[in-house]
């Protein structure tokens, strides 16, 4: 990523003196505080432009659907950091959103980017398009980003729910097509069926809604936050960190060398 030569900072987001805050253009204190949801704050933060209504609601639902989904890596990961330090609720919340990559809640922006460039090469002919690039994701050996789920063999159920609140806020829905597109034809290119999950389904909304594509890692991001800030608060009262700990060293097989002394006495 170039860094560019600027030399002085500058940024179009918020500013403030003795008396004011301004953010995004707009007064904190008499425009915003009371008057926006927090949803909406986020996408003014994130576009510079309050959003419509129908913008709003598939951004909040899209945070909706990826804020909790169990005891998934990222939890784990927080409520045993939490076990381990439980006055830093802060980088309990930080050991949970460090793992957010390809696999984990960063499939919605990988996801994202192959609908924007099947988008691209569309030419009236959506399946062909659709096949060319699923073709050179099996040829190259790339994860398929949004298809598949250990858990829902089947769609994924937050999938139609997403899907609706799109349809019904009448939103574009080209995106949504491509989505169900590539769920048609992978079974032809890859051999095997994989179904649509959350982490295709949030781009394919959020970018018919008009979101930003550099910007669709950052809604599982702030979704799961939120999650983690309710688990954290019932670890404090209900610990479960040390018994996931437990639970990993008791099943652990250790199939690595012995020294002689062991192998002697074994």
């Amino acid at each position: 990523m170039k860094i560019g030569k600027e030399t002085i900072p500058r940024s179009a987001i918020s500013t403030s003196d003795g008396a004011s805050i301004t953010v995004r253009g707009f007064d904190l204190c008499s425009d915003l505080i009371g008057q926006l949801s927090f949803t909406d704050y986020f996408h003014l933060l994130v576009t510079g432009t309050k959003p419509t209504a129908s913008q709003a609601a598939i951004l909040n639902a899209t945070l909706v659907a990826i804020a909790e989904h169990g005891l998934v890596p990222s939890v784990q990961a927080s409520r045993m950091t939490l076990a381990a330090a439980p006055d830093a609720l802060q980088g309990a919340v930080a050991a949970g959103i460090l793992g957010c990559g390809s696999v984990i809640l960063g499939a919605s922006e990988t996801a994202g980017k192959m609908f924007m460039e099947i988008e691209r090469s569309t030419d009236h002919d959506l399946d062909g398009a659709v096949v060319e690039t699923l073709r050179a994701y099996r040829e190259t050996r790339r994860p398929l980003p949004g298809y598949g789920h250990p858990l829902h063999k089947e769609r994924d159920p937050r999938v139609a729910a997403l899907f609706a609140v799109s349809r019904n806020h009448n939103a574009d829905q080209r995106f949504v097509r491509i989505a169900e597109a590539v769920e048609r034809e992978i079974p032809a290119i890859f051999g095997k069926e994989l179904k649509l999950n959350v982490s295709a389904a949030i781009p394919a909304v959020l970018l018919g809604a008009g979101f930003p594509l550099a910007a669709l890692k950052g809604v599982p991001i702030l979704a799961r936050t939120a999650g983690l800030i309710g688990h954290l608060k019932e670890e404090l009262e209900r610990p479960c960190g040390f018994a996931l700990s437990y639970q990993a060293t008791r099943e652990l097989v250790y199939d690595g060398a012995r020294s002689a002394e062991s192998n002697t006495q074994g």
